[in-house]
């Protein structure tokens, strides 16, 4: 609520300043469609906090599917597995780990209690395959296992992405630099060479 307020408070104050900068009666129109706009980036935006949090869950997701197939592979039930790795990872998702445990364990359906990983990015997979799990017999251990596997591929995958895409947009900044400098220094002594000569 605190933070809406502030939101509200912020674009306001953008619109009045563009108002007032530019000082005319038209200048409402500008004024206005600025605090609209600002209103919209700013709820947009996601805090700090809330960015961090999720990053650290989408990192933590592997090594918890490996956890997970380890703690299953030793014996221990889903609920109890679960609750260990919640337990043993902390942090955000350690903390969703152990609602999903929590949940099992009073009774809820795999697919409701598994839920609570939900807004998790990647973790559909193991949602997917741990109801799957449930529902079929088969071996979530060897499927968590896989998942790991393909979930720390897709990582390097898009860091080796942004990594191309980061040379991609060097070059830009570079060519603004060096054009300049390359007609100012090749370019023009030859073109007033060849005018001093001319006239």
């Amino acid at each position: 609520m605190i933070l809406a307020v502030i939101v509200l408070l912020i674009a306001i104050a953008a619109g009045i300043a563009v108002t007032v900068f530019i000082g005319s009666w038209w200048a409402v129109a500008p004024g206005v469609a600025v605090g609209c706009g600002v209103e919209r980036f700013l709820r947009r935006r996601e805090p700090a906090r809330v960015r961090e949090a999720r990053m650290r869950a989408v990192a933590d997701l592997p090594l918890s599917s490996d956890l997970l197939a380890a703690a299953l592979r030793a014996g221990a039930p889903v609920d109890r597995a679960v609750s260990a790795v919640a337990e043993a990872l902390g942090g955000p998702l350690g903390e969703r780990l152990d609602r999903v445990g929590r949940s099992l364990r009073l009774g809820a359906d795999p697919p409701e209690a598994w839920a609570h990983l939900a807004d998790v990015a990647g973790a559909e997979r193991l949602i997917a395959a741990a109801v799957r799990s449930s529902a079929s017999g088969g071996a979530l251990a060897r499927a968590l296992t896989r998942l790991a596997d393909d979930l720390r591929g897709d990582r390097a995958a898009a860091a080796d992405a942004a990594a191309r895409r980061a040379g991609v947009l060097i070059v830009l900044p570079l060519g603004l630099c060096f054009l300049p400098a390359f007609v100012l220094a090749g370019l023009v002594p030859v073109v007033v060479a060849v005018l001093g000569d001319v006239l």
